[in-house]
Parts: structure tokens; C-alpha cells; sequence
């Protein structure tokens, strides 16, 4: 089973170009299968393909929701196997993929936790004074983030060369090293050009846009931990993390009458239902929408 494993992570690496964070999982979910499946057969001899079977990957996933783990995990798991075992039906060595047979956990949607856009302004609007070299780069940062609505992982993936202040674009590479176009306003470019006034020179990373206090590469971590603070600063819900500004820049421009495939190709999904899910459209928009397509939609003067 090595040889196939090994074979699998070649292909996402080389063919899907996954990211670092997909190969892990996949791999990790692979391997917690394999040991599994031969506790399960009871076999000292490595497990082959064609013992794969759905009897045994039912047993794998209700064995972990069993042990408590989440259904959302439980469908990455199942997710991880239909690719190998297509792969492996590609590569010949298996006649069918058995985990399409398997139903996949059902996940519950979530609604977005998106910041209404007062309390987006009160966190984009905590200046320090005087100002300091990381209070501007925090500024720019955050003013980045939802100007773009790109990942954080995105974020701190941008180099200086990826920003032309003069055409207010980026250029940013997302999942599966996809390299797309966003934009960004006026006082994003503002903030970013008072940032890149004060910023170091002398760096570890002279290339990275965003650096900690060190001169090294900011960390997602590091820009968790500073949303965090201003959020404390400005008394704004705890939970807010950078995922919160996508969500609420995507959110802010359907509100506002955006179409959703153009929030599609912003925010970097290949799938439309991908963005049908992470942003919804609020009350006040869809009855806004029923007031002018409904002919006797309308409703008494006074009425909310």
C-alpha cells in the first residue's frame, strides 16, 4: 500500500497541485484507514486495493463517530478515500470506486458570522496614534483583508511585487496555487501606501508584504492574534477572526445589490454552490428585491 500512497501523493502534488495543508490531510486520513483496515482484516501482510471494500470503510467511519468525532471530519475522511480510490481505478488497480457507494455524513450548513458594516467601519477605524510602524501595518492589513476579501492565507502569502497600489489590484495565489485578480479601494491603497512608507528594509523575508516585529513573514497565527486585539479594543464579538471580513465582504456586496457570480470569481471558488453557501442574502435585501419585482408587493407606508 506504500507504493500507492506514494504514488497518490504525487499526483496531488504534481497533477492537482494541492496546497501543503490538503496533502497533509489526505495523507493523514489515508493512513489512519490503512492501519485501521488491517486491524480490521487482521492481517500482518500490507493491506492492497483490491481489499478495499464499503463494509470496511462504513466500519471506519462509524468506529471515529463512535470515538466523537464530528461529521464534518467524518466526510473529509470519506472525501480522502473517493480520491484515492479513484485515482486507483485511473491507474487500473481497482474496478470501481466503492466509497461512491457510501453516503456521506450530512453537515450542517451554518449561517456565516458576518460583522454588520458599523461594526465593520469601528474595526477598521481603530487608529493608533501616534502611529506606529506595526499600528500602520495593522491598518493596512486590515483594510486588505476587507477591501479583498481574500484568505488569510492568502494574506500573508503576498510578496511586495503582488500589489500595484496605482491600478488598486492584487495579484494572489489561492487554493490549488490558483492564481487569480482581486481589487481593493481607495483608502485600502492609502493604508498600504502609509505602511510600505514605514516599513523595514532590513528584513529576514525583504520580499513579504506583511512582516512581524522580527522582519520575518507574519504568520496566520500572528493575524488571528492581532484581529483579536483590536476587536478587544473596539468591544466587537470575540469570535471574530479574518474569516469574518471574507465573510462580511462578501455579504456586504450581495447586500448591496452585487452579483453573485462576480463575488464568485472575487473570492476565488471554483464552484458557485461554494458561494451560495458562504454568503446569504439578509432580510432587508431579499424584501427589497420582493418591493420592486412584485407587483403588489407593496407593503403600508410605516411597516418594517
Amino acid at each position: 500500500m506504500k507504493t500507492y500512497l506514494a504514488a497518490f501523493q504525487r499526483y496531488l502534488d504534481v497533477e492537482r497541485q494541492a496546497s501543503p495543508h490538503t496533502l497533509r490531510n489526505y495523507l493523514s486520513d489515508l493512513h489512519q484507514f490503512v492501519h485501521f483496515a488491517s486491524v480490521r482484516l487482521g492481517q500482518a501482510a500490507p493491506l492492497m486495493p483490491g481489499q478495499i471494500n464499503t463494509s470496511l470503510i462504513r466500519d471506519f467511519l462509524s468506529t471515529l463517530y463512535q470515538q466523537g468525532v464530528g461529521h464534518t471530519t467524518l466526510a473529509r475522511k470519506l472525501a480522502s478515500l473517493r480520491s484515492f480510490l479513484h485515482f486507483l481505478q485511473r491507474q487500473g488497480h481497482v474496478s470501481e470506486n466503492v466509497a461512491e457507494q457510501v453516503q456521506s455524513p450530512k453537515i450542517r450548513q451554518p449561517l456565516p458570522n458576518v460583522l454588520p458594516i458599523d461594526q465593520m467601519f469601528a474595526l477598521l477605524d481603530t487608529q493608533v496614534t501616534p502611529a506606529t510602524t506595526l499600528s500602520l501595518r495593522d491598518q493596512a492589513l486590515l483594510e486588505l483583508l476587507y477591501a479583498a476579501g481574500i484568505r488569510v492565507s492568502e494574506l500573508v502569502a503576498l510578496d511586495v511585487q503582488d500589489v500595484d497600489l496605482h491600478s488598486g489590484t492584487l495579484r494572489v495565489q489561492g487554493k490549488g496555487r490558483r492564481e487569480r485578480q482581486v481589487f481593493f479601494g481607495k483608502t485600502a491603497a492609502q493604508a498600504l501606501q502609509a505602511y510600505l512608507e514605514v516599513r523595514p528594509s532590513a528584513l529576514q523575508e525583504p520580499v513579504a508584504l506583511f512582516v512581524n516585529h522580527r522582519g520575518g513573514r507574519l504568520s496566520t497565527r500572528g493575524v488571528q492574534l492581532l484581529i483579536k486585539k483590536h476587536c478587544q479594543r473596539t468591544g466587537l464579538p470575540a469570535r471574530t477572526s479574518p474569516h469574518t471580513l471574507r465573510h462580511a465582504f462578501a455579504t456586504h456586496l450581495l447586500d448591496n445589490g452585487a452579483d453573485l457570480r462576480a463575488i464568485q470569481e472575487l473570492l476565488g471558488h471554483q464552484q458557485l454552490s461554494t458561494t451560495q453557501k458562504y454568503t446569504h442574502v439578509s432580510t432587508d435585501r431579499m424584501l427589497e428585491v420582493y418591493d420592486k419585482a412584485h407587483p403588489r408587493a407593496r407593503r403600508p407606508e410605516g411597516t418594517s
